[in-house]
């Protein structure tokens, strides 16, 4: 069966939006390249026809070695985070559920926070990774398990456990943060990280992202018929064959896994998960078969267009891009909580 004309139309949309952002991105900063520059630039990665007869040597190490990592790296990272939340809205059926809100984003800081602390994280590269992970995965099924009772979860009860381990989880993090400033250097990353943002992230960081969020994004994705069910509830998810406790487990192991990854290399970058699935949402519906797929891409475009406003907006600063994020999230967070208060007994 064809898809919708409207659907198409929004998959196609989306894609041109990420080549367009993916293009400004590269091509805008402290030293412009001109557009046609910058797509011919991409295009000689593609093609051995194009050579360097048409800018400098100076413009192409500008482009491929310092913005393009930092432009893939954002639209990956939106991408996830946009993805989890969108899991994390279908398994709690609330638009309110996004991994910072249930705890992932503070767990994963925290266990990125120690891992810089403790000096592990300049162990091994992929210790600050699987630090945030365990962070995340431990904060999000902590809170799972305390919003639920005999198979069943509470929304308020999830609301009400995720601010409680988030808060438990940001006063450990201040606490390692306050004995880290006794090595100004020590504090000073810790703090930066926290603030979050893309600066000095090279391709490094790339490989440590995609091989983690894309497969975790691809086997997500695959779970679109089990979230689909859980719409249901849980009840008549399992009516129509659905392993809801299993399915669970899974999604949310993919979504802390995401989560994880995403703060590791780019620290606290909040609401991302929050405000991108629910626009979805608006324009294509319930449906997960869709909206996943379609929340990551819209994730990877919003995410780079807000690092391309850090690095522009009042130059030669550049702002914070969980700073930008919470300014933008935050306000729409109180708006759903405003429209959801009846149904959280407030």
């Amino acid at each position: 069966m064809k898809p919708p004309k409207r659907l198409r139309y929004v998959f196609i949309g989306l894609g041109l939006l990420i080549v367009l952002v993916v293009v400004a991105g590269t091509a805008i900063g402290s030293v412009d390249i001109p557009l046609r520059k910058t797509v011919m630039i991409l295009l000689s990665r593609l093609s051995s026809f194009l050579t360097a007869a048409n800018w400098t040597r100076i413009q192409e190490i500008i482009l491929i070695e310092v913005r393009l990592p930092r432009v893939l790296l954002a639209c990956t990272v939106g991408g996830g985070l946009a993805l989890a939340g969108a899991i994390m809205q279908g398994i709690f059926r609330n638009p309110m559920a996004d991994p910072g809100i249930i705890g992932a984003t503070g767990g994963g800081a925290l266990g990125a926070v120690i891992a810089i602390y403790t000096g592990w994280a300049a162990d091994r590269v992929y210790t600050l990774p699987a630090a945030a992970f365990l962070g995340a995965w431990t904060c999000s099924l902590l809170v799972y398990r305390l919003s639920t009772e005999r198979g069943k979860t509470s929304m308020t009860m999830l609301l009400l456990s995720g601010i409680a381990v988030g808060g438990m989880a940001s006063s450990l993090t201040s606490l390692v943060l306050s004995l880290s400033l006794k090595n100004a250097e020590l504090g000073r990353q810790i703090v930066f990280w926290l603030l979050g943002g893309l600066d000095f992230k090279g391709w490094t960081h790339v490989r440590i992202a995609a091989v983690v969020i894309l497969p975790a994004s691809l086997v997500a994705i695959a779970f679109s018929r089990d979230l689909n069910a859980m719409l249901l509830g849980e009840e008549g998810a399992q009516n129509v064959g659905v392993d809801v406790r299993n399915a669970k487990r899974w999604l949310l192991a993919l979504a802390s896994l995401i989560t994880g990854a995403a703060v590791a290399v780019c620290g606290g970058v909040a609401f991302v998960g929050l405000i991108v699935p629910h626009l979805v949402r608006l324009v294509l519906g319930p449906d997960h078969r869709s909206l996943l797929p379609a929340s990551f891409l819209a994730g990877a475009s919003f995410l780079t267009a807000a690092d391309l406003l850090c690095r522009t907006a009042i130059p030669p600063e550049e702002l914070r891009l969980g700073v930008v994020t919470a300014m933008l999230g935050g306000p729409f967070f109180l708006y759903l909580l405003l429209k959801k208060r009846g149904e959280i007994g407030c």
